[in-house]
């Protein structure tokens, strides 16, 4: 987070520098004043400003010739020289001893006070740009609270080098980009990030993989094979939708409690050097009570938690995201476009995007795809986005009863799935749209409860 924009006022004319004191003050800026050089150094050492107003004659030196001292301590800081007219070769002395700026000092402060707020305007410009730019590298953009906290985590867990961390959230908030930010903060440059998808591990090759085996360790092992946590080296392993491993849990618990695992068919300890990051779209309490997941694995998996909030409760980072992925797309398409008009605006802030980050990402570049100019407008957007009624979730047809000690967490997914499927008419990609997950763990979800695969309609090309 950026500090907070100061100044500091270096004038042996008491009044003066009270009076420019009093201005600046006026406009929410925290303003200190220094009389001497000495008492100019002392304050630079305890604080840091956005900008420094200094004059030219001091009692005790020459203002001049403390400005390198007072740039090093204050790397960021916009320094003005303070001159009369006769001094002004001064003040261009200045400005070659590294002092940005030179201004007159008039009857009226108020030159001097319009130049703080244009300084404090483009450091806020700056800080901002900053900001887009690390964001648009980790992609987590967003000026809400709630983004603010989950990046302030982030950067805390980062800081200790091997704790377990678990990332929640539903579909498309971005979980793996943030594992991909503890990563860059928390591990050598060039360390490999292993990313594995627990849903599409085959259930008979599931410890292989994340493991390794031995030559002959099974049927068809013809060769050794380095799994996941081997290949991650001193890096990351990223067990995306955690909640889906069946197979392996038990083995996964000894691997984080020892810090070490062994291939299949070896009797040979190697050192977990990896710091493991799982995520999951699911609620693992929830899958404990059902049986369904182990729960000394969820506590030690559940060191830290996090939960990344789902972008329908984020606010104005649905803009700030959508500005950003028009600029992506309008460069990387060679497409340039205008940022979006208010009547635009109003209709993304309105929809409640069950797909998140990913969704509204994907709307931008249909955008930015059918504009045939530099505007993009309302009927560049999907169907379902200008329905404003529509919120985006999926409203049950009837309550969803639940009895408790009767029904059991399949017994709700499978009545969920089916009012998806029947809302959606049976177009299983509208209908995992519905419920906030992909085709693919729909398809898979189905199987595993034995649902009948009704035929699927042809979506609406138009919609």
């Amino acid at each position: 987070m950026s500090q907070p924009f100061c100044a500091l006022v270096v004038d042996d004319e008491d009044l003066y520098a009270q009076a420019i004191g009093r201005e600046i003050g006026r406009q929410g800026i925290s303003c200190d004043l220094a009389y001497t050089c000495r008492e100019a150094l002392e304050f630079a050492a305890r604080r840091q400003y956005g900008v420094i107003l200094l004059d030219h004659r001091l009692p005790d030196d020459d203002g001049i010739r403390i400005i390198p001292q007072l740039l090093t301590q204050q790397p960021d800081a916009a320094l003005v020289m303070m001159t009369a007219y006769q001094t002004i070769p001064n003040a261009v002395r200045a400005i070659r001893h590294g002092a940005e700026d030179y201004i007159v000092k008039e009857a009226s402060v108020a030159p001097i006070l319009e130049r703080v707020l244009e300084l404090r305007r483009r450091a806020q410009l700056r800080d901002e740009a900053r900001g887009a730019a690390e964001a648009k590298c980790q992609g987590l953009l967003g000026r809400s609270s709630a983004m603010r906290l989950v990046v302030d985590e982030l950067s805390k867990v980062a800081a200790s080098k091997d704790t377990t961390l678990l990332l929640t959230g539903e579909t498309g908030v971005g979980k793996e980009v943030a594992c991909r930010l503890v990563h860059s903060l928390s591990r050598p440059a060039g360390s490999p990030l292993v990313v594995v998808d627990c849903l599409a591990l085959p259930e008979n090759l599931a410890e292989s993989l994340l493991f390794g085996h031995e030559r002959g360790a099974f049927t068809g092992a013809q060769d050794s094979h380095t799994g996941a946590f081997e290949e991650a080296r001193d890096g990351t392993v990223f067990l995306d939708e955690i909640g889906d491993m069946e197979r392996g849990q038990g083995k996964l618990l000894r691997v984080l409690e020892s810090r070490s695992f062994r291939r299949l068919g070896s009797n040979r300890d190697i050192p977990l050097r990896a710091r493991v990051v799982a995520a999951t779209n699911q609620d693992l309490s929830a899958l404990v009570e059902a049986g369904r997941f182990r729960q000394d694995l969820f506590q030690r998996l559940a060191v830290f938690p996090i939960h990344i909030p789902p972008l329908r409760e984020r606010g104005d980072d649905i803009l700030l995201l959508a500005e950003h992925f028009r600029t992506l797309y309008s460069e990387r398409l060679s497409k340039p476009t205008e940022p979006f008009a208010a009547e635009v605006s109003a209709v993304l802030l309105g929809y409640a995007y069950p797909g998140n980050v990913r969704e509204l990402k994907n709307i931008i570049e249909r955008a930015v795809i059918l504009t045939e100019s530099s505007r993009i407008e309302l009927r560049h957007l999907p169907q379902r986005v200008l329905s404003l009624g529509n919120r985006g979730s999926l409203p049950p047809t009837r309550p969803l009863e639940v009895v408790p000690g009767v029904d059991s967490l399949v017994d709700v997914e499978v009545r969920m799935i089916r009012q998806a499927m029947t809302r959606a008419h049976n177009v299983r990609t509208e209908a995992a749209r519905l419920l906030g997950i992909s085709r693919y763990q729909l398809l898979r979800r189905m199987q595993k409860f034995g649902m009948k695969m009704e035929t699927e309609k042809r979506p609406d090309k138009h919609s």
